[in-house]
């Protein structure tokens, strides 16, 4: 199967975790540029600073391509989590983007807690989805209809997927490639990466740590 050649767009915010954008860009860029172009949106075109533990912002920075208000319209979102996350969820700029561009994308990603962003600005409603094991209790904070999956390395419902923390937005954008590319391309780009691809979505090395950070931080 032959998807042509996509945009592939990486949402950017203070606090944003590093592995969890470049981690699956990193996977779609194996394709080349004959099938995918990447690029970086953001609020402005500033440089925003990814999270380093729990400091938000103060992380190496990324510099966007476009803005919120100039950006094209996406055929695949990429929207990490991190630390930035919870504040974020009171900005209806961002919330109001990923509205609109998730309306007319082919599919929108969301890596850790990015799915929080993602429900609360309504997209998940009725929708099965997943989130970082660590703190999944935070799904609960979140005022919205979707259902929430505790044990999935990702989720596949229509045109979301969601993964778990961190390093399972590779698999899952692995798992995208190959419905979108074929099986034999997702496996070269995991080879290319030396990359070890999870493959089964349900199954999930992590789900045992359910909400150890939450508790470690007192959220529950």
């Amino acid at each position: 199967m032959s998807a042509g050649k996509l945009l592939v767009a990486g949402i950017l915010y203070p606090g944003f975790e590093l592995l969890d954008l470049f981690g699956p860009l990193e996977m779609y860029s194996m394709l080349g540029p004959e099938h995918v172009d990447i690029k970086l949106i953001a609020a402005t075109v500033e440089p925003v600073g990814s999270a380093m533990g729990q400091a938000v912002g103060a992380g190496p920075r990324a510099t966007p391509d476009y803005n919120f208000a100039n950006a094209p319209q996406a055929d695949i979102i990429v929207l990490p989590g991190g630390f930035g996350t919870l504040p974020e969820l009171e900005n209806n700029t961002i919330l109001a983007f990923l509205q609109q561009q998730s309306a007319d994308a082919q599919y929108t990603t969301s890596v850790c807690t990015g799915s929080l962003l993602l429900a609360k600005a309504g997209l998940l409603d009725g929708r099965r989805a997943t989130t970082n094991k660590q703190f999944f209790a935070l799904s609960a904070m979140v005022p919205s209809d979707t259902q929430w999956v505790e044990e999935a390395r990702w989720v596949e419902d229509g045109k979301f997927f969601t993964s778990s923390g961190v390093s399972a937005g590779m698999d899952m954008s692995l798992a995208l490639i190959a419905k979108l590319w074929g099986e034999d391309e997702a496996v070269a780009a995991a080879d290319g990466a030396e990359y070890q691809w999870h493959r089964d979505a349900a199954s999930d090395p992590f789900y045992d740590q359910l909400n150890n950070g939450a508790r470690a931080f007192g959220l529950i």
